[in-house]
């Protein structure tokens, strides 16, 4: 069969010549070169990962009523009920003495506080099968307005003003720097707990934020609405400082600067340049500073401060700090000594396992109240130096470890301190971590009173006309817009139970 086998033959040149040949596969499939080209699935997981925190602790705390109404809460006092502490001795057939109470006006007017955010439609459109895109906007609308109540409750400000910030004592140092030769102008900044978040990164519903060439102090902010309307409030700062200059000399000198405390601040912005051209350098959570280098060109000019008290802001109820530091509430407020500029003063070890400071404050809250606080709030400073300082210090006989009884020969490294012994009241105060405190601020705050017959359920309490309240608008555009709402105010009937220590220095490392 010479014909078939020839036809064999054919068709096996003519197979061999395809695989040859390259443009003969023109028209195969291969991958595609990128992940967007080509015939090929997206692999995209849905939904999206959210990766920002969440932290209220104070706001998650704090009972909430909702029987607020007209324009303010009003309450009073009853403190003492034996003011000239008269004697109950009396004689055959007579009358005691008569004794004379002490009572005290509190108010506190209701805010509201609130946030909006949009979806167009085209969003709507091109997010289905992925994500509900308008439930994505209200969720994170209400998270982002629990993380700014949270720093309202804890830093809130519209009554405590803190007026000019006072003029800084310079002094020149010839090494520990890079500073040029010349006359340099300093101005300086006293920044309340709000100021001083925006300034350094809260890091609380975003990371990654921190003081850099871009961070701005807060003066008078003008916010546009969502109705296209303005709003002009403080932002928390207090007046800028009148300038101070200083003369150096050489390539290696640094800047010494000090000022006054102020009370209600929580840190301090510092501007450095020539005369009229200072800019924002560094960010202390001490009254002093040491100016090493040079602000970056891109700073912020303190000429662009508003030149008045930005402190408070009429659309904010005052936050504990706040409460704390105002002298008629009678907290305890401890404003720790300069001590060496740019160095301050730490916490101090009592050489016993406890902290000088501490038991000061415990001291003097059961001397003149009897009571103890019972949670303890610090930044992640103060918490490593409490720790170091106890342990170096006689505290390391008392500590408590866990053994790992399948693994005995293995001790986990690492301890912290979790709770502080009040050796008054034999009370243990938890010590907790407030994602929105200052480095240098530690705040002891009191949830209950030991006193009988009160009428106090809760001693603070955020008093509501309308708690949170979700606004779908109508149309107006074709975008679907959103607002989270609240309205009420922090109300605490005893400000005198909290107590704050401030101005604390970071150790310096042997």
């Amino acid at each position: 069969m010479p014909d078939l086998n020839d036809a064999l033959d054919a068709i096996k040149t003519a197979q061999g010549k395809a695989m040859q040949d390259s443009n003969d596969l023109n028209k195969s499939f291969t991958q595609p070169d990128g992940p967007t080209t080509g015939l090929q699935a997206y692999d995209l997981e849905a939904p999206s990962k959210k990766f920002y925190p969440v932290l209220t602790p104070l706001r998650n705390s704090i009972s909430r009523v909702t029987n607020g109404f007209a324009t303010q809460a009003n309450w009073r006092v009853i403190t003492a009920i034996n003011v000239n502490n008269q004697r109950a001795g009396v004689s055959e057939g007579r009358r005691g003495g008569v004794i004379q109470h002490k009572t005290e006006d509190y108010f506190a007017s209701f805010r509201g506080w609130g946030l909006e955010n949009s979806v167009t439609w085209e969003a709507d459109y091109a997010a289905k099968n992925f994500e509900d895109v308008k439930a994505l906007a209200v969720q994170q609308t209400l998270e982002a307005t629990m993380i700014e109540e949270e720093r309202l409750i804890i830093g809130g400000n519209t009554s405590l003003a803190m007026g000019t910030t006072p003029t800084p004592t310079l002094m020149a140092v010839g090494t520990g720097g890079t500073l040029a030769a010349q006359t340099w102008s300093v101005i300086c900044v006293a920044l309340g707990p709000q100021a001083y978040l925006d300034v350094v990164g809260v890091n609380n519903g975003g990371i990654g934020q921190q003081f850099d060439a871009s961070s701005k102090v807060p003066s008078k902010i003008t916010r546009t609405n969502a109705d296209g309307t303005t709003e002009e409030f403080g932002g928390g700062s207090a007046r800028k400082s009148t300038a101070a200059t200083v003369a150096t000399t050489g390539t290696t000198s640094s800047i010494t600067a000090t000022v006054t405390p102020v009370i209600g601040a929580v840190g301090y912005a510092w501007y450095i340049g020539a005369a009229g051209s200072e800019r924002l350098v560094a960010v202390s959570t001490v009254n002093s500073v040491i100016l090493k280098q040079a602000a970056d060109p891109n700073a912020q000019l303190a000429s662009t401060l508003v030149d008045e008290d930005n402190s408070t802001s009429t659309i904010d109820f005052d936050g504990l700090l706040i409460q704390a530091f105002k002298p008629n509430n009678n907290a305890y407020v401890k404003v720790m000594p300069t001590g060496t500029a740019g160095v301050g003063t730490t916490l101090t070890s009592d050489g016993a396992g406890g902290i000088v400071e501490f038991e000061e404050a415990f001291e003097y809250f059961y001397r003149k109240y009897r009571l103890s606080p019972d949670v303890i709030y610090v930044s992640t400073q103060e918490l490593l130096t409490i720790t170091s300082l106890i342990i170096k210090n006689g505290g390391a006989p008392l500590l408590h470890l866990n053994v790992d009884a399948s693994n005995p020969a293995s001790l986990q490294a690492g301890v912290v301190i979790g709770s502080y012994q009040n050796k008054i009241t034999g009370q243990r105060v938890p010590l907790r971590i407030h994602p929105n405190l200052a480095a240098g601020t530690i705040f002891m705050f009191t949830s209950r009173l030991p006193y009988p017959l009160a009428n106090v359920g809760n001693i603070v309490q955020m008093k509501m006309r309308r708690d949170y309240h979700q606004i779908e608008w109508p149309l107006r555009t074709r975008r679907y817009e959103y607002g989270v709402y609240a309205d009420g105010v922090l109300q605490h009937y005893a400000p005198f139970s909290m107590g704050i220590i401030t101005n604390i220095a970071k150790p310096v490392q042997s």
